[in-house]
């Protein structure tokens, strides 16, 4: 039979589709090779939506099973439909099934030339997406289950509450009737850098910035002031210069020789008071070298120290939270180390899984007089636009040969208010900004729990005051704690020797 002229030296119709299909499988295969992400990607988008079909079904869905989902494929799609996804199974009669598969024809294809993506893929999907899951719900949990861990304890002594007592001595204080005796030295172990570091929780990096250099390495210049008011009621006071960025090992050993050094000097026992972190530093030195100290220490007062933990060092620090993402950690690490030259461990020692780790080990010796003594940081609106008289600036000398010194203020109790409401709206534990009531208890201590809302940066601007105001200034306050923690160890004394007899 003669050929029609229109088809002689022309491909056919079924030759050329046959053509443009496969040029389009390979440029397709070429694209999925080029960009192997759209596999993973697409293969991620699927597993997520399963894992979300299981958790929440949707009626009449019918997910695939575990041996349908060994291997997935990702084909090449035609020009009319561009995506579609074919499914393999072993455990099958040796048969493969297409879903929603066409070729250019139109025509079921038996031709598989997409990119296989392997089982494990899937696998890798939902543990990234359990991962963020995890990790969302540590965070939101945040330090819900440890505030108050030395409370829930049964087994540690209980405390006894001190604040009638130290707030008649107080009164006493203020109308300079002084009790304190010259027959010991006193120590004041400062400790505010600490809020630096940790203020972050809150604040953006200029405010904490701001902290960094008041508090980092001039901290025991706050306790100046209390020094100079013990000197001119007759009494021995010294003011532990330590590096409150260093860790609590480090700090106690330091406290320890202090201790010795005054000790052999004077021949007099020593009364401790600690600051913040400075509270806990004091209270490793008498749990990791007690027997070397039993003899030189008199007593301990903790004002305001985080000896239970801290909620915000932990939120800051705890691995496993959203903040891993943007490296939390690690920006602390280089905060602290670089900017502070201090220790990122003397945060970590804060949190509540080294706490609970250092007291199981060393925990603090019974027999030690303790006065615990924390506040609660006031959030009225006020507060939150005040602003704080925190150190002063000195100018050069002028021509009349005399200097001039300007006030520094920022919103330091503005920045505490808010760190207190955070916690109030997020745990609903009252705090002074940074360390909660409940954490700042020492078990079998006598616990001064007073009404006044002071911010846990209050001693730091009311020992700046020059005049002295309406309520009592920080040097007053130290010196009625001090008194109570004497009558304290007197009565421990005569508890002694009564049950000797």
């Amino acid at each position: 039979m003669r050929e029609s002229p229109s088809t002689q030296g022309e491909p056919s119709t079924s030759a050329t589709v046959d053509d443009s299909c496969s040029a389009d499988r390979v440029e397709d295969s070429q694209l999925f090779l080029s960009v192997p992400a759209l596999n993973q990607a697409a293969s991620f988008l699927a597993q997520t939506a399963s894992f979300l079909t299981q958790c929440l079904p949707v009626p009449g869905y019918v997910g695939l099973s575990e041996e349908d989902q060994e291997l997935v494929t990702l084909p090449p799609a035609s020009a009319v439909d561009r995506l579609s996804v074919q499914t393999s199974s072993v455990a099958s009669a040796g048969t493969n099934s297409s879903l929603g598969q066409a070729d250019c024809s139109g025509s079921p294809s038996q031709e598989n030339t997409g990119q296989m993506v392997p089982s494990h893929v899937f696998q890798n999907g939902t543990s990234l997406f359990q991962g963020l899951v995890e990790r969302a719900r540590k965070t939101v949990r945040g330090s819900a289950d440890d505030i108050g861990w030395l409370q829930q304890d049964q087994s540690l002594p209980t405390t006894e509450d001190g604040t009638a007592r130290f707030l008649e001595i107080l009164d006493s204080v203020r109308k300079n009737e002084h009790k304190l005796p010259d027959s010991v030295v006193y120590l004041l172990v400062p400790g505010q850098s600490v809020t630096s570091s940790i203020v972050s929780y809150q604040f953006p990096t200029f405010y904490a910035n701001i902290f960094i250099g008041l508090f980092s390495n001039h901290g025991p210049l706050y306790f100046v002031k209390t020094k100079a008011y013990f000197s001119k009621m007759g009494l021995a006071c010294h003011i532990a210069k330590i590096h409150s960025e260093s860790s609590v090992s480090k700090n106690a050993r330091e406290i320890k020789e202090y201790i010795e050094e005054i000790y052999w000097g004077s021949r007099k026992r020593v009364l401790l008071l600690g600051h913040s972190k400075g509270g806990v530093d004091s209270a490793a030195a008498l749990s990791l070298y007690w027997p070397q100290l039993k003899d030189k220490v008199a007593g301990l007062v903790l004002a305001q120290s985080p000896y239970g933990g801290s909620p915000v060092a932990s939120d800051i620090l705890r691995e496993g939270q959203l903040g891993d993402y943007v490296r939390l950690r690690k920006i602390m690490e280089i905060l602290v180390s670089k900017v502070l030259k201090g220790d990122v461990q003397a945060l970590e020692d804060l949190t509540y899984e080294r706490r609970k780790e250092f007291l199981r080990q060393h925990p603090l010796p019974q027999e030690v007089p303790i006065v615990s003594f924390h506040t609660e940081a006031s959030i009225t609106p006020s507060v939150l636009t005040a602003l704080s008289h925190v150190a002063h600036l000195e100018l050069p000398i002028a021509a009349d040969g005399n200097s001039t010194r300007i006030p520094v203020v920022m919103p330091l109790s503005a920045a505490m208010a808010a760190c207190s409401q955070l916690l109030v709206a997020r745990y609903g534990e009252k705090s002074d900004g940074l360390v909660t009531r409940k954490d700042a208890e020492v078990p079998g201590s006598v616990v001064v729990r007073p009404e006044r809302k002071l911010d846990h940066a209050w001693m730091v601007y009311s020992s700046l005051k020059e005049e002295p105001g309406d309520q009592a200034d920080t040097s007053q306050v130290c010196e009625a704690l001090l008194t109570l923690l004497v009558e304290v160890a007197q009565k421990r004394r005569h508890e002694t020797a009564m049950k000797d007899e």
